[in-house]
């Protein structure tokens, strides 16, 4: 090329990028940017080549077919999830990027909503944080949200319930669907163009009028994408399917019936699908079965109704209803290990001596008879009494439990026993009393047995025999936890004159465990188990196994819950074919289930304490101007949130109603503090407070403070004022 052919080709590509310079956050397709270099016709491929040539040399940005922007040398770009406040700003969570959040303006969001997955560039830092710009949306999440809709002669908006979804989605009157003005509503984004303040979408469901139970229940629901109805054409196949037992069946199982067999479930269950058997072998040992429900005996891989449950994953399990993953008949009825029927069954038996020593194990399928439904608490009446139907059995499965539990304990297991609230439901709905159930022996009797046989299942297919390749399976993983948090857990804990030594992996757990028991009964109990489970890692499902940290196990998985957990069935099936010496199942399958399956489970939990929260507002209603002891349970810069000691039920006092100081916002002492009194309000401090507002609409509950001194006997004098006392509010 001539010195003058060179010249002008790099003039060309100069001024290409002189058009994107000058306008660094301004798109251009291949139209624009021939328009603003004047481009001769005949030169039009030369210009597609130079800008994707400068989209390869990094100078510009492809964010969508045929559109580039200008990428400046000093800026980088992550690939994130996108977390919106409520304020209509967002903070974007960067993957495998340990640089920090990323902070998005309102409008920089460029149409992306919560949970997308986006390209951000990020061009500078403001106040020490990072801040920048969406410029591809890579991955939508959901576009469908719950809210309340009104209605104009000419359009209609619907406003969604969650804080996560700032925008009035615009209804245009033909997309009604038959929604009438303040129902409420499920709407679907239909599109959302550049410039537009709002996007326009259209009714897909009316679930009915706002502060129904039923329909607040199935709000919270739809609100997370999960189900509230079962499809009635496959309750109807369900139907079909027949419960009785074939010979070839009988022939071909393990026949349990003679043996004592018993379930014990909580006092509402209907879906019994595990059940424990014992026996005292002529050798003087044990022989413990733990039968678990055969699923997938009857539903079958391919067949709708499978496929249902493996895109529900799990059921879900509401104050007041339970969602289930597969049709009553099944769940209720044909699978349910219910007394006195002859039930189809997966089965881990083990034979135990009086030392609770494994001698040997066997897994396969079989036919059980369950002699009697015990609820926890008739079964921990036996238990404490040593009398009732089943006494020896029931004692004897008890004192393996407790050996059991004790040598996991001794191997480095977590204890987590936090306890969840209960409610008490009228026959309208309303929550009349919350309550608390405690974790007694009964529950410990089955948590073990559970344990043992989802162990030994992870076992017996996951320990590598010399010569031979690993086999595919699903295991429930849990990592090491995440030492940061632990440092910031065991810093906050001090507060209350707790320690925690965090020397060594061995000794976490052990340290973990000293501090459950030594908090328990306190009233800080409830703040400080719910930040010990917040500095683990979360359980997940995988193929790969890296063992469970909070069980102590090096092999574990899902195999006694096949009713409610897909995972399970997906075990069920995996031990069949192995047992049945098969190869190894498909890896790339399995491993995109588990990863919907442990999504699915998040959610699905992320709804039940969507669930209780309300449940907890309704029951505050009437209780107007009630005054309560409280801890403070978090801090923001925006108020205290305050956790009654009666009832754990959670709300804020407003920074706004603490008239007496202003007060400002210490992040990093996790407190706010008065600037002429230097009171400081912090994390565990106890508090006494008046109700006053519960408002399910927004899903809140405001507190104010009526107490004049904070009574935490670890406060030092920096809550004190100028002249050595503390300002009386």
């Amino acid at each position: 090329m001539s010195k003058k052919a060179k010249k002008k080709t790099m003039d060309f590509l100069q001024s290409v990028i002189n058009v994107f310079a000058k306008n660094p956050t301004q798109m251009y397709n291949h139209k624009q940017v021939a328009s603003a270099i004047n481009l001769d016709k005949a030169l039009s491929d030369t210009l597609t080549v130079t800008l994707d040539g400068l989209v390869v040399q990094k100078i510009l940005l492809n964010p969508e077919p045929g559109k580039y922007i200008f990428r400046k040398p000093e800026e980088h770009f992550i690939i994130g999830r996108v977390d919106v406040t409520k304020q209509g700003s967002a903070y974007i969570v960067p993957e495998n990027d340990a640089s920090g959040d990323i902070f998005v303006a309102g409008h920089n969001l460029n149409n992306a909503l919560h949970g997308d997955k986006v390209q951000v560039r990020v061009f500078n830092k403001k106040i020490g944080r990072s801040e920048g710009e969406i410029v591809e949306i890579i991955e939508k999440s959901k576009r469908s949200f719950v809210g309340k809709i009104e209605i104009s002669p000419k359009y209609a908006f619907v406003t969604p319930d969650s804080k996560n979804m700032p925008y009035d989605i615009f209804i245009p009157i033909a997309n009604l669907k038959g929604a009438k003005n303040g129902q409420k509503v499920v709407a679907k984004i239909l599109e959302w163009k550049k410039g537009m303040k709002n996007p326009t979408g259209e009714i897909v469901d009316i679930l009915g009028e706002s502060g129904d139970a039923n329909v607040e229940m199935h709000a919270i629901l739809a609100d997370f994408d999960l189900p509230y109805s079962y499809p009635e054409h496959i309750d109807k196949l369900a139907k079909r399917i027949s419960e009785k037992i074939k010979a070839d069946d009988y022939a071909s199982r393990r026949d349990f019936r003679k043996y004592v067999t018993f379930t014990i479930d909580p006092k509402d269950a209907k879906d019994f699908d595990d059940a424990i058997s014992i026996r005292l072998l002529d050798n003087g040992n044990w022989e413990v079965g733990v039968h678990i429900a055969d699923v997938t005996h009857y539903v079958r891989p391919n067949t709708v109704i499978n496929n249902e449950a493996e895109t529900r994953a799990t059921s879900i399990y509401l104050v007041d209803r339970t969602i289930p993953m597969l049709p009553e008949r099944l769940s209720n009825y044909i699978c349910s290990l219910r007394p006195d029927e002859e039930k189809l069954c997966f089965s881990a038996v083990f034979e135990l001596d009086n030392r609770t020593s494994i001698k040997n194990e066997w897994f396969g399928r079989t036919v059980i008879l369950s002699k009697r439904r015990f609820t926890y608490e008739e079964a921990q009446a036996v238990i404490e009494t040593g009398q009732g139907d089943y006494a020896l059995e029931m004692l004897k499965l008890n004192e393996f439990a407790r050996a059991l539990r004790s040598k996991r304990f001794k191997n480095g297991a977590v204890t987590f026993e936090r306890e969840e609230p209960q409610f008490e439901i009228d026959e309208k709905g309303k929550p009349v009393r919350v309550y608390f159930k405690e974790m007694k022996e009964s529950n410990q009797l089955v948590e073990e047995f559970m344990l043992l046989a989802n162990k030994k299942v992870a076992e017996k297919i996951g320990k590598k025999v010399a010569g031979q390749k690993s086999k595919t399976f699903v295991y429930r993983i849990h990592d090491k936890p995440n030492l940061e948090k632990l440092n910031n857990f065991g810093n906050f804990i001090k507060r209350f004159g707790y320690k925690m030594k965090l020397d060594q992996d061995t000794g976490l757990s052990k340290e973990m465990n000293k501090v459950l028991s030594e908090v328990k009964g306190k009233p800080e109990a409830g703040l400080i188990e719910t930040l010990a489970v917040r500095s683990m890692a979360k359980a997940i499902y995988s193929i790969t196994n890296i063992g469970h940290y909070g069980l102590a196990f090096s092999y574990y998985t899902h195999f006694t819950s096949p009713i409610r957990r897909y995972p399970d069935m997906m075990v069920h099936r995996l031990l069949a074919q192995y047992l049945d010496g098969e190869k190894s199942a498909d890896g790339e399958y399995y491993e995109q289930m588990c990863k919907h399956s442990s999504a699915m489970e998040q959610r699905a939990a992320e709804a039940e304490r969507a669930s209780i929260k309300y449940k907890m507002i309704e029951f505050m209603q009437d209780k107007i101007g009630e005054i309560y002891d409280g801890l403070i349970s978090g801090v923001t810069e925006w108020g205290i949130y305050v956790e009654l000691v009666e009832n754990k039920i959670e709300g804020m006092i407003s920074v706004r109603s603490m008239k007496d100081d202003y007060y400002y916002f210490d992040e990093e002492n996790y407190r706010i503090v008065g600037q002429s009194s230097g009171v400081t309000y912090t994390l565990g401090d106890k508090v006494t407070v008046k109700l006053t507002n519960a408002d399910l609409l927004q899903k809140h509950i405001d507190f104010v403070l009526i107490n004049s001194e904070i009574d935490n006997p670890n406060k030092s004098s920096r809550s004190k004022s100028k002249n050595g006392k503390k300002k009386r509010k």
